[in-house]
């Protein structure tokens, strides 16, 4: 019975852990954006916030290495350290590749986002490999129940972009800088967890096949639905940046901070789903009612007196990103149950979404169709949750 004691509250106490960690690197992102809207304006911020949300993009390949390697070493812990290698060279060899790909797309992305700024665009090369790479050293981590070093990654991460952007934007506000600030700061939580995971290794025997390939296309397998889920949260803001004016595109970007709620929690229960959704709703309704009750409170997080063309639309933003928080559920759930149906659902609507955003030409019309869509997603997905959780629920029953 003690021995249980103690298991529990080591894990606990584990858990209270990675949670305060991932609060300080959500809270010092989050900041860091606020502020870099108040330092460069609303047309620098609007071509920074399409870097960012390509970078979410781009950083998908990062969250299928992490919970590939997660899984592989969890499930089998007696060959964490062939694991381990076989996972960190595949981190190593994709962010490499994935550099590469960015490198070759740097044209293309400063001429379709008019960053008017080929450096600017570079950054986004030395933020992805830093990026996919630290997706492998946090699967490793997270495998071997290394809760401090984690947790130590996530801090991190987070306020390795505080520091170094902050700096930057003092003496230099412009999208370069706040672009530089985040890929400096991707580089902190790899250095980190790079000597963490430098302990000398054992010699392992040669194994038969070929375990690399076997883990590509296990976190291909784990990505897509991702990259459609993050593809489609921010598949509008890269819309807005290549059709409409900087300035409107600035102010699209401004509204969105308001969307910043998120959640990632791998669901498979009905009652925990529905639970987890109505709480997300319960705060995504308190952030609406607080930004209408108090507008100016909301404006200055958005980014001051020069978004105020924004103003009256932020509660707009605030249901957008209600509902992208509950998709996002709806998302790992999905995920967890293999539903195939709910992938292409995803990717349906970010078909749809591109096309609907493409037929306007301003901020407010923008959220409007992104709102409609997101919540006919919403909705679709759901019922599929639903349907699925019921259908295994019954099943047993009447075998």
């Amino acid at each position: 019975m003690s021995k249980m004691a103690t298991e529990t509250g080591r894990k606990l106490r584990s858990g209270v852990l990675i949670a305060i960690s991932i609060g300080v690197m959500n809270v010092t992102t989050y900041g860091y954006t606020v502020l870099t809207a108040h330092l460069i304006g609303k047309e620098a911020y609007g071509a920074f916030s399409a870097l960012m949300g390509a970078l979410l993009v781009i950083g998908v390949l990062s969250l299928g290495l992490q919970a590939t390697g997660a899984r592989r070493i969890s499930a089998h812990p007696d060959q964490v350290i062939a694991i381990e290698q076989t996972v960190l060279g595949v981190g190593l060899r994709s962010s490499l590749v994935l550099g590469g790909v960015c490198l070759l797309l740097t044209p293309v992305l400063n001429s379709v986002l008019h960053l008017h700024s080929l450096p600017t665009a570079l950054l986004v090369v030395v933020a992805a490999i830093p990026l996919t790479y630290m997706g492998a050293q946090i699967g490793v981590l997270q495998g071997e129940r290394r809760w401090g070093i984690l947790g130590l990654v996530y801090i991190a991460q987070g306020m390795g972009r505080l520091v170094f952007g902050v700096g930057l934007l003092i003496f230099w506000p412009t999208e370069f800088a706040a672009m530089l600030g985040v890929a400096l700061g991707m580089w902190v939580p790899v250095i980190i967890g790079a000597l963490a995971l430098s302990r000398r290794r054992a010699e392992i025997p040669h194994s038969e096949g070929h375990p690399g390939l076997d883990l590509i296309r296990e976190v291909g397998h784990s990505s897509q639905a991702l990259l459609a889920f993050f593809a489609l949260s921010n598949a509008d803001i890269l819309v807005a940046r290549a059709t409409m004016s900087d300035s409107e595109a600035g102010l699209y970007a401004a509204g969105l901070i308001v969307a910043f709620p998120s959640m990632s929690k791998q669901e498979t229960r009905r009652r925990t789903l529905l639970l987890a959704m109505g709480l997300t709703a319960a705060l995504g309704s308190i952030g609406v009612l607080g930004i209408l009750l108090f507008p100016d409170l909301a404006l200055l997080f958005v980014g001051g007196d020069d978004f105020s063309a924004i103003a009256d639309d932020l509660w707009k933003f605030a249901i957008v990103g209600t509902v992208l928080s509950m998709v996002q559920l709806l998302v790992y759930s999905a995920l967890a149950r293999r539903q195939g149906r709910a992938v292409i659902m995803i990717w349906t609507a970010l078909v749809i979404l591109i096309v609907g955003a493409l037929a306007v030409s301003t901020a407010t019309a923008l959220v409007v169709v992104v709102m409609a869509i997101d919540t006919a997603l919403f909705a679709a997905l759901l019922a599929v949750a639903l349907h699925t959780t019921r259908d295994r629920t019954v099943a047993p029953a009447t075998s």
